[in-house]
């Protein structure tokens, strides 16, 4: 076939060029703009940044060298990391901030695909109709929404920039743009892994539409792996890190959980589902939970994948754009599809935000070439195209809704999936921390009948029971929380709540041992040194209850209770101005602290409450 030269026909007059940016702008904004009055959701949010002492108190010197050096949530990515203090930096805690930041990635990403689409292909009206999909489609929703899939939006960031420092070497192949192009896909593997396949898109970018494959009379693709070698290399080095510290960090299931068979049954059904969902997205979920049961019709989907690589093979001798949109799509997926199954999740909305792009290319050159024959066809095409555009829009902004709490989020999720004790899990924090002690025990208990070693859900629901003052449910409690240690034997949440446990009954010294172990499993563990504190100020131990108090406040500056206590502390055993010190910052974290406003009034008359 006659090599195909890399189009140079991308002028356009700057008035509609402007046009088309301000649209792909304004379509974003109004969906996404809500975004900027929501808060956090309890679903990795607490871990990422609201409770993350490291990220909570942003970009400092050794939050940085932490980033770098942590697995934190079974990940290795420390520029996510750095983006989050950047935000904590910029915005505090003020969640709207942190989700405007996703949202200014999510447009920049829409307008960096817009703009090498149309290098690398010379069609206007079809590359801005692909990056307004990607703009606006309701699966893209979560990965915007959602502050802690800022990995997400982040790394395709660094995924279309490489794609644009690739355009500009293969159009003027020079060391200085090769080297741009391997440090931006290293920056985008330290923010989200999942672009381990970005090299072999870049092969597929050049059978179509850059046309620099050739296969007759001799092939060239020998010469084209080789000058990706480095990102290769690249890919290999992400692969084993992120294999390492997901399975350090148990996220990794093992086939005794999910057999092989059910993790390949569950991909062909994914692939079709995710394809489904394009066309018909609706009762779209944060989680779909994964399980052994394997749905009888998976052979259906196997089938028709390998149907649909088939034709896309045959039709690439003439619609080059087929096979490219498909096997993006394919090889994209690979990493999260559940052959290496990661959490509970048997599929996500979010991990179709870069895949999609394979079939939204097949579609919008597809419709341009099957209409071909028709002369009428572009005002069709506009028209078919805008209504598609709205119709996203449209479902997109009621997707969005449903982040905007966490109980929404959660209430919603198990409305349109069954069995799903994570979702049962998140509802009863949710509900926990809005005071529904008695809804939330409800939906701890569904979530371990669905699931009887969900050690989390075990360990909540022992600390909801231990909250709802009835006395009588305290031996309860302690099963749960003993359960909860005996499926992990390795959580430090647990023994700090069989801590508290203890000091309720007045078993101070059961009640230090417990704490203890949890500082040993976790040592940067706040509330666990606060609690310590507490118990050791109860055996009269004053001096390692600062010790532990002053802990807790050094790792959470915002810990308004350590400060309280710590002052307390202090003013017993004499030492009223550093008390008056602590009782001032609590007071500065939280103005409403009437605890530490009542110690203040005392101290500063020169009396010492009995407290």
């Amino acid at each position: 076939m006659k090599r195909r030269p890399v189009p140079n026909n991308t002028r356009v007059g700057p008035s509609r060029f402007w046009l088309i940016i301000a649209f792909l702008i304004g379509i974003n904004v109004l969906v996404y703009a809500p975004l900027g009055h929501y808060g956090f959701v309890n679903y990795d949010d607490p871990q990422y940044v609201s409770d993350n002492p490291q990220v909570a108190t942003g970009p400092r010197g050794a939050n940085v060298l932490w980033a770098f050096a942590t697995g934190h949530e079974a990940n290795w990515h420390p520029l996510t990391w750095l983006s989050h203090m950047v935000d904590v930096q910029l915005f505090g805690l003020n969640a709207g901030g942190h989700h405007l930041t996703n949202v200014a990635f999510h447009i920049a990403n829409t307008l960096l695909l817009f703009w090498v689409l149309f290098q690398m292909t010379g069609a206007l009206g079809r590359s801005t109709f692909v990056a307004a999909l990607f703009a606006v489609h309701p699966l893209h929703v979560q990965s915007v929404a959602w502050i802690a899939e800022r990995k997400d939006v982040l790394s395709a960031f660094f995924w279309m920039l490489t794609l644009c420092a690739y355009s500009f070497y293969v159009r003027q192949p020079r060391a200085a743009r090769y080297v741009a192009m391997v440090a931006l896909f290293a920056a985008g593997l330290m923010a989200k892994p999942m672009l381990v396949t970005l090299p072999f898109v870049l092969l597929l970018l050049d059978f179509w539409p850059l046309g620099r494959m050739t296969f007759r009379p001799n092939s060239n693709l020998p010469k084209l792996i080789g000058e990706k070698i480095p990102l290769f290399i690249l890919t290999a080095i992400s692969s084993i890190v992120t294999f390492i510290v997901q399975q350090r960090g148990g996220a990794m299931a093992g086939v005794e959980t999910i057999p092989m068979y059910s993790r390949i049954a569950n991909a062909c059904i994914a692939y079709f589902s995710y394809a489904w969902k394009m066309f018909w997205p609706t009762r779209l979920a944060v989680l779909y939970p994964a399980g052994a049961a394997v749905p009888g019709w998976w052979w259906i989907a196997a089938l028709g994948l390998l149907a649909a690589s088939g034709l896309s093979i045959w039709a690439a001798r003439r619609w080059r754009y087929i096979a490219v949109g498909w096997f993006w799509y394919l090889g994209t997926l690979v990493p999260v599809i559940g052959l290496v199954q990661v959490g509970r999740q048997a599929m996500a909305d979010r991990y179709t935000y870069i895949p999609l792009v394979g079939l939204f290319l097949i579609l919008a050159f597809g419709l341009t070439d099957a209409l071909s024959w028709w002369k009428p066809r572009r005002p069709v095409l506009m028209l078919a195209g805008g209504t598609a555009v709205a119709a996203c829009m449209w479902l997109a902004s009621i997707q969005l809704r449903n982040w905007s709490n966490s109980k929404v989020l959660w209430e919603h999720t198990l409305a349109i999936t069954a069995e799903n004790a994570l979702a049962h899990f998140n509802l009863g924090a949710a509900l926990e921390s809005n005071g529904d002690l008695n809804d939330a025990i409800y939906h701890y208990s569904e979530a371990i009948r669905i699931e009887p070693q969900y050690a989390d859900a075990h360990c909540n629901l022992g600390n909801a029971l231990m909250k709802s003052g009835n006395n009588s449910r305290l031996d309860e409690a302690k099963g749960h929380l003993t359960a909860a240690l005996e499926i992990n034997p390795r959580f430090p949440e647990a023994h700090n709540a069989l801590g508290i446990h203890s000091m309720l009954q007045g078993k101070f010294s059961e009640a230090i041992t417990h704490f203890s172990e949890a500082l040993r499993l976790k040592p940067d563990f706040p509330l666990a040194h606060n609690n310590l504190g507490t118990a050791l100020g109860n055996e009269g131990r004053f001096e390692e209850a600062i010790t532990e108090y002053t802990q807790a406040a050094r790792l959470d500056p915002g810990y308004a209770e350590a400060h309280n206590n710590l002052g307390i502390v202090l003013a017993k055993v004499g030492k009223p101005n550093e008390a008056i010190a602590q009782f001032s910052e609590a007071l500065r974290i939280n103005p409403d602290n009437a605890v530490a406003r009542d110690w203040l009034v005392h101290l500063k008359g020169g009396n010492v409450p009995s407290r």
